[in-house]
Formats: structure tokens, sequence, C-alpha cells
């Protein structure tokens, strides 16, 4: 009788240690199945995170120009950028609000030698409306139209705060005229976008240009031709992940040429996200491990003792000439047999542990996120499959050692 055969026969005649054996198997692959479902969910929402939120690395300095601005952003390390070139615009053919707190007494009037005054607009000369912080959080919408792209640079348009839009009785597609710092031009702008920013205004009186219904946005290209010249306050990089700072940083200062610039990194929104979820992923990863390791300490435990139970047995088939190898491989073939009805049974049900273990994993910590579905893949059931068939042969060749030290005439002595 072959070893294969010999195993089904004890599996089928030793029901309750059979039985056994299937619930640790159960135990096992139900953990380790859960384990890679949580970590391949918490890394598709830290994938997803880097992709939606990134890091910000700011750039500001005198010899920060547009041109400079465009040669670091097209770096492979910045996925999106964003200047910012910002000067007080008198409109054309429209009206600024006004603070509704009276102008105390003693303020200074606008000095006409500076250009357009503080009594108009605040004309913000951007790349990419999404990346500015109140849009990237979400405080402020787009209500009407579409928001302002990169692809928008060559064209004359702008976004409106919607209390300006109504008070002028303006909508998306129609022009407003904007004049020139000195006075000097008139552009004509189209309208594209309707934006609406819910902060109330200042308490104070403030400058209509400062009021946030009266900031408006338009590429900065249309905005340097004005006469706000090239040089942004700010630059604003978006990359993939606080890794990529510091070689950003010295990419910063190769195109800058070295000093005279301040470089700032802003991850918080990122970490806030995304250290939640590798802390989930790195206890998962432990867990494999714990799982695995106690796992095959248990079955060979158990294996061992039924090694020194069926002594009797293995010395009648040693006196039968039966090799000692297949005798391992008996055992081996009686514990890996059972690997599979227990993988499918933990399929069913590593999905909801996954899920729940990593809800109240992620409930613990102080910026929580929601974990999403996790997804069972074929790749996962094999990474299992193949670690239950790690752990079957570690549980039974190492006891199994055993074996080869059985002689048949010694057993059978101690038998009689």
């Amino acid at each position: 009788m072959n070893f294969v055969k010999r195993a089904a026969l004890s599996l089928v005649a030793r029901r309750a240690k059979t039985a056994l054996l299937l619930g640790i198997f159960l135990v096992i692959c139900t953990l380790l199945l859960g384990g890679f479902l949580l970590q391949g969910a918490t890394s598709r929402q830290e994938a997803e995170a880097q992709r939606r939120i990134g890091v910000d690395g700011t750039v500001r300095g005198d010899k920060l120009t547009l041109a400079t601005a465009a040669a670091l952003g097209s770096s492979p390390l910045v996925e999106r950028y964003n200047p910012l070139l910002r000067g007080a615009a008198n409109p054309s053919g429209l009206t600024p609000l006004t603070s509704d707190v009276p102008k105390p007494d003693g303020a200074k009037p606008d000095d006409p030698t500076e250009g357009a005054g503080q009594d108009g607009l605040m004309l913000n000369g951007i790349r990419d409306s999404e990346m500015l912080l109140d849009f990237a959080s979400g405080r402020s919408r787009i209500v009407a139209g579409r928001a302002l792209t990169e692809k928008d640079a060559g064209r004359r348009v702008v976004l409106l705060e919607q209390r300006l839009a109504e008070k002028n009785e303006l909508r998306v597609g129609d022009t407003v005229g904007l004049r020139s710092s000195d006075g000097r031009r008139t552009e004509t702008f189209e309208i594209i976008g309707l934006y609406e920013d819910p902060r109330p205004d200042p308490s104070q009186w403030v400058a209509p240009s400062e009021l946030i219904a009266n900031q408006v946005y338009a590429p900065a290209p249309a905005v340097s031709a004005l006469g706000f010249g090239t040089k942004p306050g700010t630059a604003v990089f978006k990359i993939g992940s606080p890794e990529r700072a510091e070689r950003l940083h010295a990419e910063a200062a190769r195109v800058l040429g070295g000093d005279g610039f301040r470089f700032d990194v802003n991850d918080k929104a990122f970490r806030d996200q995304v250290l939640p979820l590798r802390r989930v992923g790195a206890f998962a990863g432990s867990l494999l491990w714990l799982i695995a390791l106690s796992g095959a300490v248990i079955l060979g435990l158990i294996v061992l003792l039924t090694i020194k139970e069926r002594r009797d047995e293995l010395g009648m088939l040693l006196a039968l000439g039966e090799k000692k190898w297949k005798l391992i491989a008996q055992h081996t073939v009686e514990v890996t047999a059972l690997l599979l009805p227990a993988l499918a049974v933990a399929a069913l049900g590593a999905q909801s542990f996954a899920e729940e273990a990593g809800e109240t994993l992620l409930a613990r910590e102080e910026h929580t996120t929601s974990l999403p579905e996790t997804r069972m893949e074929a790749a996962d059931l094999g990474r299992v499959a193949g670690i239950g068939l790690g752990i079957s042969l570690v549980a039974t060749v190492v006891p199994g050692v055993g074996i080869l030290r059985l002689h048949p005439r010694s057993i059978l002595t101690d038998t009689e």
C-alpha cells in the first residue's frame, strides 16, 4: 500500500485528530488571508492618498520667476505645480463689493502712484485652481462653469466669486474688463467659472481688494501681461511623498542658483491620512509573521505527539520494509491534505475579518480615515496556500527527523 493511500485511511480512522488539525488550519488560513487583504487595502488607500493629497513643497524668493517655476515644475519629481502672482487691479465696467463696516477715520487713501489702488479687485495669477488650499480642502467650490487648469495658460479667462458675479449680474460666458496696473491697457477676460467661498467678511474694515468676494483668479501669464511682472511671490509644487522633498529641494537649488530662496514642505495632510494606514499595514505584516511561526510550532507539536502515539504502527511498517522517508511523507500528506478545505472555508470569512480589523485599528488613530473595501485576488489565495504548504512541511519534516532514528527491533521490543 502506498503512503498516500495510507494517509487517506489514517485521516478517516482518526476523525477527532483530523478535525483538530482542520480547525487549526482554518484559523491559520483565515488570519493569514485576512492579513494579506488588510495589507492590500491599506496599500491601495495609501496610493490613493499620494495621488489625491500628496505633499506640497513651497518655494519663495526673489529668484523665482514664472520661467523658473515652469522649469522646476517640469521635473519628474513634480506632479503638479502652481505659481501665485498677485496684484490689485481696477475693473472696467464691474463694481467690486465693499466692506459693510464703516471706514475708520484716519485711514490712508490709496496712493495713485502705485497704479491700481486697493479699491479694485485682487487679481491672482495661478496655473491650477484645484491646487489652491481653499479648493483642495473643499472650503471653496465651483458652483458654475469649471475650474482653472494649466490648459488655460494662453487664454484670457477668469474665475469670479459668486457674490461678485451676482452683484454685477454676470454669468459664465460673459466677459469682464481688467485694466493694467498702470491704467494704460485694458484686457477682456471671459468668465469660465463661478466659485463659492463661505467664509464671512472680516469684522473690521478692509479695503475692497482684500475682501474674499473680490478675489479673482486668472492664468498667471495673462496677469503678467497686465503689467504685474513675472515674479510670483510663491510657487507650490505637489509631490507624491515626503521622501521626494529633499530631492526637490536640491533641484530647486540647481534651477534657482543656490541660495536666495526659501523651501518649505507641508506634509501634514499627507501624514494625517497615510501614517494611520502605514501603522495598520505594519500591524498586518507583523501578524502574518506571528501566525506563520505560531502555526508551524503548534502543528509541529501535534505531529510530534502523533508520531509518539503511532510508534507501534511505524515499527510494523519499518519491519515490513517500508522506507523511512515514506513514513515522513505520509505525515506530510496527512497534514497538507487539510490545507485546501481549510483555505476554501477561510476565503468566505477572511474578508469580513479584514474589514472589521481594519476599521477597529483605524478608529484608534487620532486622524481617522475610511478603509477601502477589501478585494480578494487569486494572488492572495496563492500566497496563503504557499505559506500553508511551508507550515505543513516544517511541522512534519522537523518532527519527522525522529523517525529516522527509529529501529523496528527496538520498537517491537519496547512493545513486548
